[in-house]
């Protein structure tokens, strides 16, 4: 699943790419997914965009929000662009065509939102509206202090899975870039907060900022993709790619688990629980 950093490179390839493009056809659910959610009835998107010029985009947690004169184009989902004479896909959730015979396509994977609504309306999933308000960890907002502030009375009896990836502490911030965050940190995913000690929390904190800022600098995870179809140029310590894999520091093969309705990786020697 895209996050954070893949939304914020995926953000300003739409602006150097798609910005000042005019639509000519919006075709949405083509392919029914049962969890694509979109605004009122998808067979009026033509009517909503047709016609419009693609403005500023810009990433909020896991949310891509592009302006279209006066209409707002929130997606949550993969994204691919398809230059002139390229073939285009067969199923998507998406397809705007452009007046340069060029496209984009947004297609589905678990879940996603592609909404489309006008401006100073409200649109969209709560994450998004909490994107809004709250600094991105990318920002120089997000400080020591404002990390602090995240933690209340019930925080100690969170793992350190929960306290980063749920409940929407820091939007865009999913099980994905949890791995490498913490691997960096030396913290087990399934330790309670209470039982870490300031150095520990600090550590995560730091990794949390650097990685983060690695992974946008680089393109992406290569877990993932871009605009483009390219994997991202960041490489993952710890995910699908690296299961079983020895860990770069100490050469442990990196384990996979369940837990918390997803997977988790860790190295069981730089990572003790």
């Amino acid at each position: 699943m895209l996050e954070l950093p893949e939304v914020v490179v995926i953000a300003k390839q739409i602006n150097d790419t798609l910005k000042g493009k005019r639509i000519t056809s919006a075709i949405a659910n083509q392919s029914p997914h049962k969890f694509a959610w979109y605004t009122g009835d998808p067979r009026d998107y033509n009517k909503r965009l047709s016609g419009k010029t693609i403005g500023t985009a810009a990433a909020f947690g896991g949310n891509f929000e592009i302006g279209a004169d006066d209409m707002v184009l929130l997606i949550s989902a993969g994204m691919r662009y398809h230059a002139e004479g390229d073939k285009l896909p067969k199923k998507h959730q998406l397809l705007i065509r452009f007046d340069d015979s060029t496209a984009f396509s947004v297609s589905v994977q678990m879940w996603g939102g592609i909404f489309c609504f006008k401006k100073g309306e409200k649109g969209g999933l709560q994450d998004y509206h909490l994107a809004k308000v709250k600094p991105s960890p990318l920002s120089d907002q997000f400080d020591r202090a404002y990390f602090n502030s995240l933690f209340d009375d019930e925080t100690g009896k969170l793992s350190a899975k929960a306290f980063l990836a749920t409940e929407q502490r820091i939007p865009g911030f999913g099980n994905g870039i949890l791995q490498d965050i913490l691997w960096t940190a030396k913290i087990h995913p399934k330790r309670k907060m209470s039982e870490l000690s300031g150095k520990e929390i600090t550590a995560m904190y730091n990794a949390l900022k650097s990685v983060l800022k690695k992974m946008a600098m680089q393109g992406g995870r290569d877990t993932e993709y871009d605009l483009f179809g390219r994997p991202g140029g960041y490489r993952t310590v710890l995910s699908k790619n690296t299961v079983g894999k020895g860990c770069p520091v100490c050469h442990t093969k990196i384990v996979k688990e369940a837990y918390m309705g997803g997977s988790i990786y860790y190295c069981k020697k730089c990572q003790k629980i």
